[in-house]
């Protein structure tokens, strides 16, 4: 499905846009802010070739969508206008009430998401220049190195500029007065004023010697102030002045404020709050570990390591390296390991396919496809990767594993990011992580799928359909041990079995019918909860569950046709047979019927329709695609 297609069909399942009061998007996901939860269509989402799943956190509802997201964004912008006003990240007026302290999550992500390409890419170089200084390919004092350097440290000298830029998008500001609100703070004179040594003061008024190079609180803090300043002013301006007027008396007020309040108060909230955490890790050590590598994977999907992006920055930037980022490395590790572990214990030879192509993923630092893909829908795999990170995250941080610079990638490419003293400690806490989640995956192994599995064992391509005796109270039946093996007389045609949507067979969502395994055939997208004969025939088969009958042909076609995936384990809820084993039937006679709307609750309601003898033509096509209905030809066998 291409990205603009993706984004209608996504937009319209949460809601359409009326329902949408901001989107934007992280790494993985696209994150709305919607009026009404309720009107999400999960179903459909889940259905999605984009969509490896949902989530929600606080009143925000989650699409992962993965490595195309952006791709996705920018296709639901350029398509829906109306919500064009969310890609700049400003925020419409919601009605709903919602936790504080998740609001605070969500605005601070809000805030770091669009600066994360900037800071990881700096982060990445100043790791690779310490791996190059390190192994001798580069020497610290060569022109070269210092211009590199600039790259990479420019980013994080001059973050305040960054954060107000993105900040004053987020809270509906002018970003162009953020920054130079920002290049106020850090004005040359202004640094050696306030590192004089010497009182400073405004007005009198006394001003605290603030270093604002590499601060992360005092410039969120300020540009939000500077939201209501400037929205306050603006809206007392006269028009005709408005230009001249309002951003020269949102920054007379906000420089000063910031320079005696602001300031010293974000230096304070940021040391506080990162000395907590860093008390946390350095003294917790072990436990701490344990505690934190196990939970990484909750902490992530919530979206709220996004609000210790800002710690992160400051321990960097002050202390030259941090120990929290390490844990992230050891949670994908873990992923990526406890993916492995399905691939060795699964038998479905598609389900082992994802998942060893999805532990790679994890180790190159995507997680998203191994969490939601396979972890998470199996459930003793997601432990397994809680138990590899916590024993992972010990070890790390029971030595004192540090990260030195941020890179915005955890797995393998962002190594560089770790090298520094403790870099074997971190790595070890990795492989630990990989292993121990491989281990345990292992061991508990998980629930495949077997319902429909066991029941279509029997009708697999060139097996014999016929059970062991006709059960029928119609009167028009024939035995059907008296039929033998079906031997196709001629070419044969089949007509839809229901109204809806025919597509291609590979488009459903079920590797036994998805990979052709039982056959060539087509798929239904039924909008009407009946079913027809395709053919003039027998019944070969009714499944006691209703879910599934196979038909066989005058000229030999045998059909199985199977309502929604999984649906056996409705054991015949909401479908009513209307013929039994070894019935004669005509085409367009009833066969089931079944409560549509109730099944599609809980399940896909994608109808197969297999030529299970397909090996007996030279070959099976879709005669038609796309809106159908009863009685018109949809499939065609040529011997």
């Amino acid at each position: 499905m291409k990205h603009q297609e993706t984004a209608q069909e996504i937009i319209k399942a949460v809601g359409g846009t009326n329902n949408i009061n901001s989107v934007y998007h992280c790494v993985t996901r696209l994150r709305f802010d919607l009026k009404d939860n309720e009107k999400v269509d999960n179903g459909s989402l889940k259905k999605l070739d984009k969509v490896m799943g949902t989530n929600v956190s606080g009143d925000q509802f989650q699409v992962i969508i993965g490595n195309d997201v952006s791709k996705v964004f920018d296709a639901m912008v350029k398509e829906n206008p109306a919500i064009q006003q969310t890609a700049e990240n400003k925020e419409p007026k919601s009605d709903k009430k919602q936790n504080v302290v998740l609001k605070i999550f969500e605005t601070i992500a809000g805030v770091f998401a669009p600066m994360l390409p900037a800071i990881t890419a700096a982060g990445m170089l100043k790791g690779l220049l310490a791996l190059f200084v390190s192994v001798g390919w580069m020497s610290a004092g060569t022109d070269t190195y210092r211009i590199l350097s600039a790259i990479g440290d420019g980013v994080f000298h001059y973050l305040p500029l960054l954060i107000a830029v993105s900040a004053a998008r987020k809270f509906g500001s002018n970003p162009f007065v953020a920054i130079a609100l920002g290049t106020a703070l850090m004005y040359p004179d202004m640094t050696a004023l306030l590192s004089s040594g010497e009182s400073v003061g405004f007005l009198g008024i006394p001003v605290t010697a603030v270093s604002y190079a590499s601060s992360v609180i005092p410039i969120l803090l300020a540009v939000w102030l500077m939201s209501y300043v400037e929205k306050w002013v603006d809206r007392v301006i006269p028009a005709a002045l408005k230009l001249l007027l309002v951003p020269l008396i949102t920054l007379l007020v906000m420089v000063p404020v910031t320079l005696i309040a602001i300031g010293p108060l974000g230096t304070f909230v940021g040391s506080g709050l990162s000395g907590g955490i860093n008390w946390l890790l350095n003294e917790g050590g072990l436990i701490a570990g344990i505690v934190l590598g196990g939970a990484m994977a909750l902490i992530i999907m919530t979206g709220m390591h996004y609000a210790l992006v800002p710690i992160i920055l400051s321990n960097i930037a002050t202390l030259g390296f941090d120990k929290f980022l390490p844990l992230t490395f050891i949670s994908n590790m873990g992923q990526a390991g406890a993916t492995l572990g399905v691939f060795f214990r699964a038998k479905d030879k598609k389900l082992k396919t994802v998942a060893l192509s999805t532990s790679f993923t994890a180790l190159m630092g995507v997680t998203e496809p191994a969490m939601y893909g396979v972890n998470m829908k199996y459930k003793k795999p997601f432990a397994a990767a809680m138990i590899g990170s916590a024993v992972g995250g010990g070890f790390a941080l029971a030595f004192g594993a540090k990260a030195y610079v941020l890179a915005g990638n955890g797995g393998l490419p962002g190594l560089p990011s770790l090298i520094g003293q403790t870099f074997w400690y971190s790595f070890g806490g990795m492989i630990l992580a990989f292993i121990v989640g491989a281990i345990m995956s292992t061991i508990f192994g998980i629930k495949e799928e077997e319902g429909d599995a066991e029941a279509l064992a029997q009708f697999s391509p060139g097996a014999s359909t016929a059970p062991a005796k006709a059960v029928s109270n119609d009167a028009a039946t024939v035995n059907v041990e008296d039929m033998g093996d079906p031997t196709p007389t001629s070419d044969a045609i089949a007509v839809a079995p229901m109204t809806g949507k025919s597509i291609p067979l590979k488009e459903v969502n079920d590797p036994t019918f998805g990979d052709e395994l039982m056959g060539k055939g087509v798929a239904f997208v039924p909008t009407v909860g009946e079913l027809v004969s395709p053919v003039t025939g027998t019944i070969m088969n009714v499944f006691k569950t209703k879910h599934a009958i196979v038909v066989r042909s005058d000229n030999g076609m045998e059909l199985l046709i199977h309502v929604g995936i999984n649906t056996v384990k409705l054991r015949g809820q909401y479908f009513d047979a209307h013929v039994t084993t070894g019935a004669r039937v005509h085409a367009g006679d009833k066969l089931l019927t079944f409560e549509l709307a109730e099944i599609a609750k809980e399940y896909d309601i994608t109808t197969a329709m297999v030529v299970t003898n397909t090996a007996d033509y030279k070959q099976v096509l879709p005669v038609k695609l796309g809106e159908i209905t009863i009685g018109e030809d949809v499939l065609k066998a040529e011997i």
